[in-house]
């Protein structure tokens, strides 16, 4: 289909041949069909696809989300033909099954299923995630929690007292035996399918639960038995290659996960002794959704263009702010594939080095060998490099070495944790970097943070007071005309009423008036006037045009932005 489609989508001039070779380009080096490369790049949303291809072949369109489709028809059709044609049997009527496809034109596939279930083929066309999305819910349903812990015996499952002296090999065996294995499986796998970014799995005094933290916000998944916690931490720390022996102190290690299809999910692990156990948290780096376009990001406009500029400055130092999980890794790794040409060498240090990018020099700390921030930097400097990223300034020496680095003809980009933008020049000052040294290689402060955006699915309008809207800073013009929407919960959203995130963005340039600033010993809450009043768009503006422009909603705006003091 991809020759033909993208034939169709250039004649129609739905796209241009440009854009053909530049998705043709992608589809080539990460896999997968032209569409999905197409929606991928930007080049056209997967709904404008959908109703496209439902023209041209002259077959209807479906939104699969709608749909709960019988197991029974489910069954009809092996998952390795579902998975191989990328489609999904969805309904049967006398002597013909219908079937949603995201390529209406692959007749191979048609009579594929005319041969193994003997009926005659109605098409319906659907986006390839949306198909993608079904034969994930309907074909791995797979084993449930309750599957796996009906394979337990009771006495293990039994509370008690923890055991002083946990034996070593009762330990390894105990975390290879199958249940416990399956257990384990069950917590990673479910994870991925439910597109959790964090797994907690936390022993308590007389609990023992699992969390999966999903667009932002923790939900209780779990509660195995308090007696499984010692084998699940142990098949945990086997499965990272980690000290099942050691119980006292912290612990870090990777679990990398085959999917299938060349996919992979790695696992970054955590061990912590707490109180009453190991508490061991999981992050889930997943590549393939890595978002390296900008202008998907979050970022409007005007913010984006002043982004951009600092980026494509020959020298100077670029900061994004924010707590842990904000997002500021994903927007320096945009910055980062944005920069990345033949011409120019770029360097990186991170701890951890989240996801490997080619062309770029990543270098992973090793703090128990000296191998830190700063010690990295200073070889960096005498690597010839034109960019160089430091994953997070956290002391003096790193953060001297980068405002050198900076003033020397490097673009440095670097993160720190402050609450926004004008506080981050308080930080570096509180370092111990000197005020003119600050002023003079620092270009633009981003501050960001992650609000969930309301599922599009059970979106519906809601009535705010105007009075609500102003008390939160929204212009009154705005507050006035504005629809505000929130989402009702849906199969689509697990009932949440929000479906993946959006980021919200405070750039902040070092103009010369705040350089000035700076230099007399401005306050923070002094340099925020005067950015605003320059033109800044702050958190809390960011996250009221996303609310004005009905992607989240008032609770998120409050949730996770401040407001603007006057």
């Amino acid at each position: 289909m991809a020759g033909r489609l993208g034939e169709l989508l250039v004649r129609e001039s739905v796209i241009s041949v440009g854009d053909l070779r530049k998705a043709q380009d992608e589809q080539r080096s990460s896999g997968g069909r032209l569409g999905s490369s197409l929606v991928k790049l930007g080049m056209i949303e997967e709904s404008e696809l959908t109703s496209f291809l439902s023209k041209q072949y002259g077959v209807p369109a479906i939104n699969l989300a709608e749909f709960d489709i019988d197991p029974e028809i489910i069954s009809m059709v092996p998952r390795d033909v579902a998975d191989k044609h990328l489609l999904i049997p969805i309904n049967r009527s006398g002597s013909t099954v219908s079937v949603a496809m995201s390529d209406p034109s692959n007749i191979f596939a048609i009579d594929d299923i005319k041969f193994i279930t003997g009926y005659n083929v109605e098409v319906m066309v659907a986006s390839e995630e949306a198909v993608r999305e079904a034969i994930e819910r309907y074909y791995s349903a797979g084993v449930s929690y309750e599957d796996v812990m009906e394979e337990f015996d009771e006495g293990e499952i039994g509370y008690g007292e923890e055991e002083e002296d946990v034996d070593i090999v009762d330990l390894e065996s105990s975390a290879e035996e199958a249940p416990v294995v399956r257990l384990v499986n069950l917590i990673l796998i479910d994870a991925i399918k439910k597109a959790a970014s964090d797994i907690h799995i936390e022993p308590y005094e007389k609990t023992f639960r699992v969390r999966y933290r999903i667009d932002g916000v923790l939900y209780e998944v779990m509660k195995p038995p308090l007696k499984l916690k010692n084998a699940i931490t142990s098949r945990l720390k086997i499965m990272s290659e980690l000290d099942i022996a050691e119980r006292r102190l912290p612990q870090d290690g990777r679990i990398k996960l085959k999917l299938g299809k060349g996919r992979e999910m790695d696992f970054r692990v955590s061990v912590l002794p707490t109180l009453f156990g190991e508490k061991v948290v999981m992050r889930l780096l997943d590549k393939s959704n890595l978002q390296l376009d900008m202008t998907k990001l979050g970022f409007d406009t005007g913010p984006l263009k002043l982004f951009k500029k600092a980026i494509e400055s020959p020298y100077g130092m670029m900061l994004v702010t924010g707590p842990t999980g904000s997002g500021k890794t994903t927007t320096l790794y945009s910055a980062l594939s944005e920069l990345n040409k033949t011409a120019v060498n770029v360097s990186t240090a991170e701890d951890p080095v989240e996801f490997n990018l080619p062309g770029i020099n990543q270098v992973q700390m090793h703090e128990e060998i000296g191998l830190n921030f700063a010690a990295s930097l200073r070889s960096f400097l005498r690597q010839d490099p034109d960019i160089i990223m430091v994953g997070e300034i956290r002391d003096f020496e790193t953060a001297e070495i980068a405002v050198k680095a900076a003033l020397t003809g490097h673009l440095v980009l670097s993160t720190l944790h402050t609450n926004d933008a004008p506080s981050t020049i308080s930080r570096l000052l509180n370092m111990g970097v000197e005020p003119f040294l600050v002023t003079a290689s620092v270009l633009v402060i981003v501050a960001q943070r992650l609000a969930r955006r309301i599922c599009t699915e059970c979106k519906q309008q809601v009535k705010v007071p105007e009075q609500a809207l102003l008390d939160m800073g929204m212009k009154p013009e705005i507050a006035k005309s504005a629809a505000i929407f929130k989402g009702s919960g849906c199969r689509n959203c697990a009932d949440t009423g929000f479906k993946g995130r959006v980021a919200l963005y405070e750039v902040m340039p070092l103009y010369d008036p705040l350089r000035e600033m700076v230099l007399n010993g401005g306050s923070t809450a002094e340099l925020k006037m005067e950015a605003i009043r320059a033109g800044m768009t702050s958190l809390r503006m960011s996250g009221l045009t996303k609310l004005a422009e009905g992607v989240t909603t008032v609770d998120e705006v409050l949730r996770v932005t401040a407001a603007d003091t006057r």
